[in-house]
């Protein structure tokens, strides 16, 4: 198991690797090491060559080795904030929540509102509070990420080497994951799919927005059309590439934005849709096909949708 630097570093330390990091570049492991630590600070010692391997300098692209040992200069850490402490209420839920587990992989199916880990303002994330639950757990890593508004199926890796891999599978698209979004209007059967550029903005508030744009990066999403009711259709989306909000700005770009949308959504139709019990952006990791390693098995791992949101749509039907 890994340990982390503790603030501030009384001396210099001698970290061995274990199978757990093997392959991992040296700068990725020193960032996940010392936590807090300034990115240019580490590139510095590396530079430097106050970080050795086997008493030798190494550059930052280099690869760990199980049994290399990695020593560490002292350094003067920022204080940490103490993290909050998870209730029983989001202890038991995610819980419950837990839709796969084995020796490789954790896949949670989670809440709207909860975001997948800390920072810019968030406390406490999915992955922070999986850690404090399971504090004999050696290694818990996202494998991905989910928009905080967004629910569904998240996988968490319990091993460094599980890990590595999916981040392969997903960068050369062999893990398929399917989304569930209730839009505004009446989607043609006929529009499959969107392949519209996308392009990351931010407003002069500060806020990020993604916008199509021909300058941006390819984006492909395949949608399928499941039910259609009054003013609203449901749909399933299979993102092809993997944008920063590409399901959300596809639709849009689409003619029927997603309802419950803050940020591309339609305002009068959210307020409308609210008054049926949709109060929150109803788009849902719903499910996820993959190939763990070291398996011929495919699996389809799947993500109820929450209850509110499926009596919802009972109501639409009505």
């Amino acid at each position: 198991m890994m340990t982390e630097a503790k603030a501030p570093s009384s001396g210099v330390q001698l970290v061995e690797i274990t199978v757990e990091n093997e392959g991992q570049r040296i700068d990725n492991f020193l960032l996940t090491l010392l936590k807090g630590v300034p990115k240019t600070l580490i590139y510095r010692i590396l530079r430097k060559g106050e970080v050795r391997v086997n008493k030798g300098r190494i550059k930052a692209p280099y690869r760990l080795v199980v049994g290399d040992i990695v020593r560490v200069p002292p350094l003067r850490l920022p204080e940490e904030k103490p993290q909050p402490k998870v209730g029983a209420g989001l202890t038991a839920a995610l819980g419950q929540a837990i839709v796969f587990e084995n020796d490789q992989l954790l896949v949670i199916n989670k809440p709207s509102g909860l975001a997948v880990h800390g920072g810019s303002g968030i406390n406490l994330g999915l992955i922070e509070a999986l850690r404090q639950m399971r504090p004999e757990s050696k290694f818990l890593e996202l494998v991905h990420r989910l928009d905080r508004d967004t629910s569904g199926a998240v996988m968490v890796a319990k091993k460094r080497s599980t890990l590595t891999a999916l981040h392969e599978d997903l960068r050369q698209g062999r893990i398929s994951k399917i989304y569930h979004a209730l839009v505004m209007g009446h989607w043609s059967k006929r529009v499959t799919k969107v392949d519209a550029p996308l392009k990351k903005n931010e407003l002069q508030s500060g806020e990020r927005v993604v916008r199509v744009d021909p300058e941006g990066k390819t984006s492909i999403t395949e949608f399928r059309l499941m039910e259609t009711y009054e003013r609203c259709s449901l749909i399933e989306a299979k993102p092809v590439t993997g944008r920063t909000h590409q399901i959300r700005v596809h639709a849009l770009h689409a003619g029927h934005p997603i309802i419950g949308d803050p940020k591309y959504g339609d305002e009068p139709m959210n307020r409308l849709l609210k008054g049926e019990g949709v109060k929150r952006l109803f788009l849902h990791a719903a499910e996820l096909r993959l190939r763990l390693p070291g398996s011929p098995e495919r699996l389809i791992i799947k993500a109820p949708i929450e209850a509110e949101l499926k009596n919802a749509l009972i109501k639409l039907r009505r």
